[in-house]
């Protein structure tokens, strides 16, 4: 059964589940090429029970970006590292799949789990970590309103590399 957290006019998100376990690791394989080095993604069963066991912590929400016609998995979008308290912040991570890659579905799912993190998560920030190089990602962000708030060498280790992040961020009480 599926819960959708938002909905919007192409896609929805709605939590990502242990019975999506097949197809989520069959489309990360087939695009673990287009991923790299900007992501990697559980493609294996045992990496994606991990992936999903961190959604039970309590401070990152891991959703699946699906087609509204279909119900296909087109992309993933998660709300990590989230901090309460006098913060209540949270860093988003997502990514495409082949063949979906480049049709707007993600950007449309990205904004719809940045309204979820202020509206129904109650977070004031959202921020976004992105390889310099990674273009795409980046026009995601700013067509998303973030705005560019520096720049971190060596800070997120992907694929066993400690990469360089432009660091990217969204408040709720921004207005667009």
């Amino acid at each position: 059964m599926s819960v959708e957290l938002a909905v919007g006019a192409r896609v929805m998100v709605r939590q990502v589940r242990r019975d999506d376990e097949a197809r989520f690791v069959k489309l990360a394989r087939a695009s673990s090429a287009f991923h790299r080095p900007w992501v990697a993604l559980p493609e294996s069963a045992e990496q994606f029970a991990t992936y999903l066991a961190r959604f039970d912590e309590g401070d990152a929400v891991g959703m699946v970006i699906c087609l509204r016609e279909g119900g296909d998995i087109v992309g993933t979008v998660n709300i990590n590292g989230i901090v309460r308290g006098c913060y209540q912040r949270g860093t988003l991570g997502y990514a495409a799949f082949l063949p979906y890659a480049g049709r707007g579905y993600v950007n449309e799912g990205v904004g719809l789990a940045v309204t979820y993190a202020f509206e129904e998560l109650r977070l004031h920030r959202v921020e976004a970590d992105i390889q310099p190089e990674n273009s795409a990602s980046l026009r995601l962000v700013q067509r998303l309103g973030f705005r560019k708030e520096g720049f971190s060498p060596g800070f997120i280790r992907i694929d066993g590399v400690w990469r360089d992040h432009e660091r990217w961020a969204r408040t709720a009480d921004h207005v667009y």
